[in-house]
């Protein structure tokens, strides 16, 4: 950590420290979120940055947060299948409980639609964001620093894995291992409803192959040898005698994942007060020095909520702006988890939303981290290989932008867990982060003075302009109005 960033990561410790400590769980739409999110307007006021705040609804139990309905879903199918043996028609009414759970579960939980938000029990969540322009009002492009203010529900398994915290695969064993089963076991219950529903769909309807696999215990009882179709049926109702028992126990794993109690949910430390109040200190340090300020740009600190219950403020931020300047000509430097100091990266894709984020950004950072000398064990970038982070929404709408973290990309006994608290990493550790932050400030006005705005980019060019030293407050007067940042 440079010595000029000492003071502004002490600070962003204490907000990382007041939001985990204090304030406590923040899930979204909750009154803990919408404390945080006042909390850092009123950050903004003191600075002399007006707050705006823009409300949105949100269904917190719609997306991520709804996974235990999963679990639900397969218990029931599980008791549901002992008595559609004798009432088959129960068969039709499963297989379209499965098929709803799974298209929800595609949609809603995986890719992040909005489209059944409107089923469950909506909230009311807020993006609060201040604005910094040139002294003369007047600019050209805007950088946006985002951070969401929510935290996720306790995930259990997780943090039950705090006992293997220094065996880290068996830790990863522990969560991954008992999430997989469950969602194995409620596909399994699933699938399984909506063939028996084909099969006797079929057999009501008179299609000669399903009254053929009906028919294999007539066979048999005549010391017939069944058809191929009728032998694996009958060979499958067998083992459906035993399997849904054991289903049944391991969907309990799919319930037992996100904990319902508000009280146990992550406190958020890492992810993602940090982000929230590198944010902050970033635009603070070019409000109290406006001669560092990238010419002709405006800097942007955005507050998002309900970011764990699937994107939806940052989705509620880019819909708001889209036929407005906010989101023209704009770059996202979205902070998400600063905490692991041997883990600095650069999130470039989320790859179940199909989304890869900006190229130029992606070098960017990849410079900064060398500049710094700041070596990571993740190579200094990631894909995120499940869920979503608010870069996505944000390039969906045309912004170039990138997700900075310093975070283990291995689900520990601290992710998404109450033991996400600031008494787990260092205060150096975010002053690293805020460096990196206003390197690639740097950077990006470079670019722009070179280039201009040339919009979300998938891959790297080859070239890249030459970026001039970044000037901090113990160089002469007459250095910093020579140098352009």
């Amino acid at each position: 950590m440079k010595e000029s960033s000492a003071s502004y990561a002490k600070e962003a410790y204490a907000i990382i420290r007041h939001a985990a400590e204090e304030i406590g769980a923040r899930l979204p739409g909750s009154e803990n979120e919408r404390k945080f999110a006042n909390y850092m307007g009123d950050k903004l006021r003191a600075i002399g940055v007006e707050p705006k705040k823009e409300e949105f609804a949100v269904s917190p139990r719609a997306s991520i947060g709804g996974i235990p309905y999963a679990g639900w879903v397969g218990v029931i199918l599980c008791i549901a299948s002992y008595f559609a043996r004798a009432i088959p028609y129960l068969w039709f009414p499963m297989a379209g409980l499965g098929i709803a759970a799974i298209v929800w579960l595609v949609f809603s939980v995986f890719l992040y639609k909005p489209w059944f938000d409107m089923f469950f029990k909506q909230q009311v969540s807020q993006n609060v964001y201040g604005e910094l322009k040139p002294e003369d009002g007047e600019y050209d492009y805007t950088i946006i620093l985002s951070g969401h203010t929510d935290t996720s529900w306790n995930w259990k398994h997780s943090e039950h894995a705090y006992k293997y915290k220094d065996k880290p695969i068996l830790g990863i064993l522990a969560t991954y291992g008992k999430v997989g089963l469950g969602a194995i076991s409620f596909f399994v219950m699933a699938f399984y409803s909506i063939f028996q529903a084909v099969i006797y769909g079929g057999a009501i309807l008179g299609a000669q192959w399903a009254e053929m696999a009906l028919s294999g215990s007539q066979y048999m009882q005549y010391g017939l040898q069944p058809p191929a179709i009728a032998l694996f049926y009958v060979s499958l109702d067998r083992w459906m005698l035993f399997v849904p028992i054991i289903c049944c126990i391991f969907c309990f794993f799919v319930i037992m994942w996100a904990d319902p109690h508000p009280e146990n949910a992550s406190r958020g430390a890492m992810d993602n007060a940090s982000g929230i109040a590198l944010s902050y200190e970033v635009l603070k340090y070019f409000k109290e020095h406006p001669e560092q300020m990238p010419p002709r740009c405006r800097i942007i600190d955005l507050n998002c909520g309900s970011e764990e219950a699937g994107l939806r403020g940052s989705m509620a931020f880019t819909a708001e702006h889209k036929n407005d300047d906010l989101v023209k000509n704009a770059w996202n430097i979205n902070i998400d988890s600063v905490a692991d100091k041997d883990y600095f990266e650069v999130v470039i894709q989320d790859d179940w939303q199909f989304t890869r984020f900006d190229a130029d950004m992606e070098q960017m950072f990849k410079e900064t981290f060398e500049e710094l000398g700041i070596e990571s064990k993740t190579g200094g970038c990631i894909h995120n290989p499940v869920g979503g982070c608010d870069s996505t929404p944000m390039t969906k709408a045309g912004i170039k932008s990138v997700t900075f973290a310093a975070q283990n990309p291995i689900l520990t006994y601290y992710y998404h867990t109450w033991r996400d608290m600031p008494d787990r990493f260092e205060e150096e550790t975010v002053g690293n982060g805020f460096d990196v932050v206003l390197g690639v400030i740097e950077k990006i006005a470079a670019f722009q003075a070179v280039n201009g705005y040339n919009g979300p980019q998938k891959k790297a060019k080859k070239t890249r302009p030459a970026v001039q030293p970044v000037v901090y407050d113990d160089v002469q007067e007459d250095a910093q109005e020579d140098t352009q940042i």
